[in-house]
């Protein structure tokens, strides 16, 4: 047994070609991963040491877990542990790659002859791989994985269970690319692998994401790539090569840490007609923080003080943050015409609707004047929703929310039809 920091390291569970499982004394549930500094190729046919490539993997495995988990993905990571390990959950791993792809290239053009290099996939291609290596991890069918009867940690793998591992690898995959794009950088495909958690029974993203796990393009180059690709191409390994293939490496584990930030800034302005419409104001404000997006709320009355009105406007629109304005104004809504009529920012109507007067009073807000824009919706978590899909279009951190919260939501569906088939 060996002690390193806090934890107790107890007995090796598992060993790949780059990477150690440790089970973790006194923390049930939970395992060490620790990386190696071993690069490969060929199902470790070409194997050589990369002094530092356990560093620069943890490092980029982690950041985009952190990525992936804070937008809403279940991950098995947990926590990072010193420069090459992090902790996660216990997961029984189900013996199966899954392959993304948004270009043709590599493998899929061996295996499907015709199909030239750079042919785009809309939507992205989905391909699953048997993790055998004495047959070169063969490619698996959907009814080859069914009739497998997996069971990973008493859960069995079944038609609903595979159809859930498809669409996470999918958004897992779009989240990626979409936040790889702020770079500049074109996310060719990637690998990825589900585990089932020893003490939930759930499917989680596993394992490690890092830079074998992908092929990734600056400016949609291939000449420029910066994945295990270079290694896999090259003609002889020679010290110079090797730097070459490190210093790439390097280069994808700091570009990783640019991924977490957002490169641009919004807000949402809740203006609503008088303080009696706080509470309704103040639900959006709070799904709007489930999207990361920072909201403020102000009182002014479009009938009672249209010059105020005018002027908080003009606060919002002189300082360069993107605003989508969001009116809350019950009885006759003068608010989101007057917003929408001066200014180019996106305005929503929500009003908070009463049970004596809501289907008259509504259609202040849903028949506009000509020339103005406004649209309505009547529930508080439909004005953010709405507004969070303004800000994905420029923001790839509340796109990734968006994306997450869509499966989240897809899942749950397709548990709870499960749970009723199986009564």
């Amino acid at each position: 047994m060996e002690k390193v920091g806090e934890l107790k390291i107890g007995k090796k569970l598992n060993e790949g070609k780059t990477k150690e499982v440790y089970e973790l004394l006194g923390c049930p549930g939970q395992v060490l991963i620790q990386s190696k500094d071993q690069i490969t190729a060929g199902n470790a046919v070409r194997k050589d040491q990369m002094v530092g490539k356990a560093a620069i993997s943890t490092k980029t495995t982690v950041s985009i877990f952190k990525l992936l988990q804070d937008a809403g993905i279940k991950t098995a990571f947990e926590k990072q542990h010193g420069e090459t390990a992090f902790v996660a959950a216990n997961c029984q791993m189900i013996p199966i790659e899954w392959v993304c792809r948004r270009i043709a290239t590599g493998s899929f053009l061996k295996r499907n002859p015709g199909v030239k290099e750079g042919y785009k996939f809309c939507p992205p291609k989905l391909e699953m791989f048997f993790k055998d290596d004495a047959n070169n991890d063969p490619q698996w069918s959907e009814e080859q994985l069914i009739q497998a009867q997996f069971n990973g940690g008493g859960l069995q793998i079944e038609r609903c269970e595979m159809d859930i591992m498809n669409r996470s690898t999918l958004a897992v995959f779009e989240i990626l690319e979409k936040a790889w794009a702020t770079q500049d950088c074109t996310l060719v495909d990637m690998k990825v692998e589900f585990g089932v958690c020893a003490s939930t029974k759930e499917i989680l993203l596993a394992d490690v994401i890092d830079n074998d796990s992908w092929r990734l393009w600056p400016l949609g180059d291939r000449k420029l790539q910066k994945d295990k690709q270079v290694y896999r191409d090259l003609k002889e390994v020679t010290p110079e090569a090797m730097q070459m293939v490190k210093r790439n490496f390097e280069w994808v584990a700091e570009r990783v840490q640019d991924l977490l930030v957002a490169r641009t800034s919004g807000r949402v302005v809740v203006i609503m007609g008088s303080r009696s419409d706080l509470d309704h104001s103040q639900k959006i404000k709070q799904a709007c923080a489930n999207y990361g997006i920072p909201c403020e709320l102000r009182v002014s009355s479009a009938h009672k003080g249209t010059d105020e009105t005018l002027k908080i406007k003009a606060e919002y629109e002189g300082d360069g943050v993107r605003t989508v304005f969001v009116a809350v104004a019950g009885r006759s809504n003068g608010l989101g015409p007057v917003l929408s009529g001066n200014s180019t920012c996106p305005v929503i109507n929500c009003p908070p609707i009463s049970a004596d007067w809501g289907a008259e009073d509504v259609w202040s807000s849903l028949r506009m004047p000509s020339g103005l824009g406004c649209s309505t919706v009547l529930f508080p978590e439909a004005a953010a929703l709405f507004a969070a899909q303004i800000f994905g279009q420029f923001d790839h951190l509340v796109w990734a929310k968006l994306r997450a919260n869509m499966l989240s939501t897809w899942i749950s569906l397709k548990q709870a039809d499960k749970q009723l088939r199986n009564l």
